[in-house]
């Protein structure tokens, strides 16, 4: 039997941790918390000084059972969750939950699941933070004073159940709110660009030079357009500048987030998701089972000595001493920030994206190497560009062109610019006091364009920026709003449902103080407080509940009702004749009789894709399997057995008459054995 046990939160980390540790430690997982407020119920005793009342999580009782036997063989147990608030309650709830000893345990953290980092956590065991407990424990009890007090109201007002309100979702629900709200608002204002149409010596195409002014009216843009038709154009001035790009700091959660929604087109619980597998461990030929990224729960930027050295030599070896930054770019760090994280970064440099393309999943590589990139990036030169400004006047007029090139790549060579670069214009051949041979001069009329609609990435650092949330919080947030059908998303873009618009209406009357920015804020600067030591848990929500509590009783008796239709179907209810609506349950949308309780008929709801099957002639649907992934089957499964993991589209294969099938950008015959493919051009998927 193992000497020592080691508890992990998922099987994925125990089975990277075991090979590190060898046959003296046993390596179990835990599966997240053991321990939780109970869902039937507040769980928070109000009238007893809000005494937390933990239970068992069901489904968790063999485990901790078998947890208990470990432990009690073992000599000595380390608990090794995540490395932060979250984990540390875990670690706390696993001592309680096995009765160990307070002798025989200790609390273990690393910042990466590498043998080095790992190892030299157990050489650094500590006691648990009961202050880091505590602030874990504040949030979990605010919430659910929050959750569990307005939800109930939110069911009778709206008359719809499994609606939910929460500290930070409701935020989030008002900002989209009210960024719609500014939309709708928005009043277009008209201006006026005018672009010279001008021959540049040396140049084969035309160069555009823009009027320098403002133009609000279209008189003005004609009295001007008109002028500089019959007059010269006289270069006036020649301005060459250089300017530098400084390199990005390395990846947060919320910058490696964003940056994945625009760079790779993935959602937030995606990148999430994702980037816990690299850090969790990936099977590598020849290096067993490899952590590959730093902890990716952080919002700090700081990098430890050792690494920041490592990635310096690397880049001067492999670019040239020019290429190294002279000094490490540092963040001016708040107070929010859990500084014994570091940013995230690769654990390993030699672990190059290249080498490991054909052994991560195709997801996995795009994420490492930006998460790669980025952080080589950070430790290098900035970029510097030349800039060459040529105006040139006419009829009293100035019109500017100008044109920027690389002076030195600096960073870019490993971490380019997401924008494609412009073709640059040659100045070289001109000189002030040239005359430009005018081939037209063409006005055009602009509306200014109102804020845009948040995406996913946008909000994140929304949220960021006003002190709203976590890390953690992030992902959980966006995914709950789109669960809850309070938002919608069109694209990248995020919109407020009717739903939402009800809900948030409610919490703007009834409480006002809960989607408040600069109170969610304070709220999270009090539980950073807790978590240093320097407030109790207890003074914090002593101090929070009695306002809300006096909302929820006013909100009950004042605040009007909200009923909001169901969605009707194009499905008939076959026993009454009534248009069936769409009502959605725990496992997704069905089809219900609008005239419940007298009739209860129901049925799936199937999302059609206006394509017919192949088999029977009937509709193909969208399914999901028992894994939750997305196939194309048809609508009479299991009497037609028709299915594809492709996209089918209404189009014939012309080489076999086929169904053809959406393939990336191409669309492919779903019969594998005729092979024939065409290029297209498809809207990017998640």
């Amino acid at each position: 039997m193992a000497k020592n046990l080691v508890i992990v939160e998922s099987p994925a980390k125990a089975k990277t941790i075991k090979k590190y540790l060898g046959k003296n430690y046993e390596v179990i997982a835990s599966e997240g918390h053991v321990r939780d407020l109970p869902k039937s119920d507040m769980g928070v005793d109000v009238e007893n000084d809000f005494e937390p009342h933990y239970i068992t999580i069901r489904g968790k009782g063999d485990l901790l059972k078998a947890l208990r036997k470990a432990a009690s063989k073992a000599d000595f147990v380390y608990l090794a969750t995540d490395p932060d608030r979250e984990g540390e309650a875990i670690s706390y709830h696993l001592a309680i939950a096995l009765k160990l000893p307070e002798k025989k345990y200790k609390r273990i953290t690393f910042n990466e699941i590498t043998k080095n980092a790992v190892k030299e956590s157990i050489k650094n065991a500590r006691d648990i933070d009961m202050d880091l407990v505590d602030a874990q424990q504040a949030r979990r009890v605010l919430d659910r004073l929050v959750g569990y007090g307005i939800s109930p109201l939110l069911w009778e007002k709206v008359h719809k159940r499994g609606l939910s309100a929460g500290r930070v979702q409701s935020v989030a629900l008002k900002m989209i709110s009210d960024r719609d709200q500014e939309i709708d608002d928005f009043i277009p204002e008209e201006y006026w660009t005018i672009d010279a149409s001008l021959t540049v010596p040396g140049q084969k195409k035309p160069v555009a030079f823009r009027y320098t002014g403002e133009i609000k009216t279209e008189e003005e843009a004609a009295k001007i357009t008109e002028a500089a038709k019959k007059d010269r154009f006289v270069v006036s001035s020649i301005k060459e500048s250089q300017r530098s790009t400084k390199a990005p700091l390395p990846f947060t959660t919320s910058t490696l987030q964003q940056t994945a929604a625009g760079r790779l087109n993935y959602s937030t619980s995606k990148t999430m998701r994702v980037a816990q597998q690299l850090y969790e461990g990936v099977e590598i030929k020849g290096h067993e089972t490899v952590g590959l990224i730093t902890y990716l729960r952080t919002d700090s930027t700081r990098i430890s000595e050792e690494a920041d050295a490592a990635v310096r030599e690397m880049i001067r070896t492999t670019y040239g001493e020019e290429y190294v930054a002279e000094e490490e770019e540092k963040k001016k760090d708040g107070k929010r920030i859990q500084d014994a994280h570091e940013a995230i970064r690769p654990t390993d440099l030699n672990q190059k994206p290249a080498a490991l393309k054909g052994v991560l999943s195709d997801e996995q590589y795009k994420l490492y190497k930006l998460i790669y990139d980025r952080f080589v990036a950070s430790r290098m030169k900035p970029a510097v560009f030349n800039i060459f400004a040529v105006t040139a006047d006419s009829a009293g007029y100035s019109f500017r062109a100008s044109t920027s090139s690389i002076a030195f790549a600096g960073f870019q060579t490993v971490y380019p610019a997401q924008e494609k670069a412009e073709a640059t214009v040659n100045f070289h051949g001109i000189s002030q006091g040239d005359e430009l041979k005018r081939l037209d001069v063409i006005p055009e009329r602009h509306f200014t364009a109102p804020p845009a609609h948040f995406t996913e990435a946008s909000l994140v650092r929304t949220l960021e920026e006003n002190g709203i949330g976590r890390p953690s919080t992030y992902a959980p947030t966006i995914s709950t709003l789109l669960a809850r059908r309070y938002v919608s998303k069109d694209k990248k873009d995020l919109f407020i449902t009717e739903l939402g618009s009800a809900v948030n209406s409610i919490m703007e009357a009834g409480f006002p103080v809960i989607v408040d920015e600069s109170f969610t804020a304070n709220m999270e600067s009090l539980l950073d407080k807790i978590g240093e030591g320097a407030i109790q848990w207890k003074v914090v929500v002593r101090n929070f509940y009695p306002d809300l509590d006096e909302a929820i009783k006013n909100a009950g008796e004042n605040l009007a009702s909200i009923r909001i239709a169901d969605e009707e179907s194009e499905e008939v209810c076959e026993k009454c004749g009534t248009r069936m609506v769409i009502k959605y349950g725990s496992y997704g949308k069905f089809l219900a009789c609008p005239n419940f309780p007298n009739c209860r008929n129901t049925k799936p709801f199937f999302e059609k894709i206006g394509v017919m099957c192949p088999k029977c002639g009937k509709d193909i649907v969208v399914r999901r399997t028992q894994k939750g992934r997305i196939y194309y089957g048809c609508i009479d499964i299991p009497e037609c057995d028709f299915m594809s993991w492709s996209r089918p589209v209404d189009k014939a294969c012309p080489k076999c008459g086929s169904l053809m099938t959406v393939k990336g950008k191409r669309l492919a015959c779903i019969d594998a054995d005729c092979g024939y493919v065409e290029a297209v051009a498809s809207e990017g998927k998640e």
